[in-house]
């Protein structure tokens, strides 16, 4: 498969990974991810011919991305049996970067074809999950444990989706868990929300939302209504 066969926002994913693997060519990388580099080369041979190497735009995707890592890796220090959900992965390499612990459950999740691309390009390990399907089918979650402290990871995702998708994902993820927490970014919406591809969320510093309960939940990948969670994402504008 070609980057050309992606559709829609499927193909944001490669202007964003463009960014991480021109980052791991220079002397002192940020991420120095050498899986975004052999990912994009296969994508486009010539990749790092063009001007893009000198856009700030990459820089500040690569400068989020980081964030999001640190983020991650500081709620697995407190939290080493967690499970991760990473919500319209592409072809990021976090889990890599992130090398969790034997013990972490890490799934990454996104559309079919980018699923695809990942199995090709990415080398598979243990206790380490890919879901193929859109992140508003809320049957995946279905496959996920419950009862264990749970991260959420979305970065760049929540422009896309509505705002009753976001609650509802929300809601049907923090309710059956009993610590969860959520990162993701916020971006531009309409007219001039992206610039070579990569939205303009690039420069936002992770957020995240934490719930602790005591009720009995409902089953993981039901709809349902929680206040508290409703009030906290209306508040955060997630």
């Amino acid at each position: 498969m070609k980057d050309t066969d992606l559709v829609g926002v499927q193909k944001t994913l490669s202007p964003v990974l463009k960014a991480k693997a021109l980052d791991n060519r220079l002397p002192d990388p940020i991420l120095g991810d050498e899986y975004a580099e052999q990912a994009m080369r296969r994508l486009d041979p010539g990749y790092d011919k063009r001007r893009f190497g000198t856009s700030q735009m990459g820089l500040a995707a690569v400068v989020r991305t980081k964030a999001h890592d640190d983020w991650a890796r500081s709620f697995l220090a407190d939290h080493p049996d967690a499970v991760v959900l990473h919500l319209g992965c592409g072809l990021d390499a976090r889990v890599y970067r992130i090398d969790p612990p034997a013990i972490v459950d890490w799934y990454d999740l996104d559309y079919p074809s980018v699923i695809e691309l990942r199995r090709q390009f990415l080398p598979p390990r243990e206790h380490y999950t890919l879901i193929d399907s859109s992140v508003t089918d809320l049957t995946w979650l279905e496959r996920i444990p419950r009862g264990r402290p749970v991260l959420v990871i979305a970065e760049g995702l929540v422009p896309y989706l509505t705002e009753t998708d976001v609650r509802r994902l929300l809601t049907s993820v923090v309710e059956p868990s009993p610590r969860a927490k959520y990162s993701s970014t916020r971006c531009r919406s309409g007219r001039g929300a992206s610039r070579n591809g990569i939205p303009r969320c690039a420069n936002t510093a992770p957020s995240s939302t934490a719930a602790s309960t005591t009720r009995r939940s409902r089953p993981i990948g039901t709809r349902g209504s929680n206040t508290s969670t409703r009030r906290r994402c209306s508040t955060r504008r997630c």
